[in-house]
């Protein structure tokens, strides 16, 4: 009865970690031979484990990646002017405690969305908060926010976001309002959180897609200043796997 009044409470505290492994140990008769520091040890190590799991379950949840990517699963047998050292480097998400961008640029297929999903996912592993967004998807959220009047929110989320992801750039021409909005969104976040963009368009034309003289110099300076490039090279993977694919006898 004690024990169960302990379990109780530990729910009630929301130790739920502290609980589960209460109960285990409970049930597994080897743990009761250990000192009592050991196993209140045990059940910390526990709760801390299980809030460190849903910390990452709820940044990962925000984060919206649009794949299922990890650092560790970088190919570097394609060459496309990858390096290890360069990715180790990025994967230490020293450069997002910096609020420093990062901008990966390279033709179609190889892989700039999976590494940039890649690297928003190790940044949540390090309890970073990370939003991925098509600039499409973005120009439309922002958009909507000016007529529902919810734009001060929407733009206090993005400004607090340690790392935002800007995929699909440069992919189609900007109006004068979507030039003014991410004008907005790039000046909230300069040195107060990193952006990571991922393009097929190679910076040198950056400014001729945004259009405007003088807001293509503030958003670029903005941007680019002591920024990380990743210039990819090389075929598309995409192309390489199909032909690996079907190069494979189906007998």
């Amino acid at each position: 009865m004690l024990t169960q009044n302990t379990l109780d409470t530990l729910r009630q505290l929301k130790l739920t970690g502290m609980c589960d492994a209460l109960e285990q140990q409970r049930a597994q008769p080897d743990t009761h031979d250990l000192a009592f520091e050991e196993r209140l040890a045990l059940l910390i190590d526990r709760e801390v484990l299980h809030r460190e799991n849903r910390r990452l379950d709820r940044l990962l949840k925000a984060a919206r990646l649009r794949v299922p990517a990890c650092v560790e699963d970088v190919d570097y047998r394609h060459p496309r002017g990858l390096e290890r050292s360069r990715m180790a480097g990025l994967a230490s998400c020293d450069w997002i405690r910096q609020s420093l961008n990062l901008c990966i640029t390279g033709p179609t297929g190889c892989g700039k969305t999976w590494l940039a999903c890649a690297l928003g996912n190790q940044a949540c592993r390090q309890g970073l908060s990370v939003r991925y967004l098509r600039v499409p998807r973005l120009f439309e959220q922002v958009r909507i926010a000016h007529g529902d009047g919810s734009y001060a929110r929407l733009m206090n989320q993005l400004l607090k976001t340690d790392l935002l992801i800007l995929d699909d750039w440069g992919m189609q021409k900007v109006t004068a309002q979507q030039r003014q909005d991410l004008m907005e969104v790039i000046e909230d976040r300069h040195g107060r959180g990193s952006t990571l963009i991922a393009s097929q368009l190679p910076t040198e034309h950056w400014h001729d897609y945004i259009g405007s003289a003088t807001l293509a110099d503030a958003i670029l300076d903005r941007l680019l200043h002591g920024a990380h490039r990743l210039n990819l090279k090389g075929e598309s993977l995409r192309k390489a796997k199909a032909q690996n694919t079907e190069s494979v006898d189906p007998s």
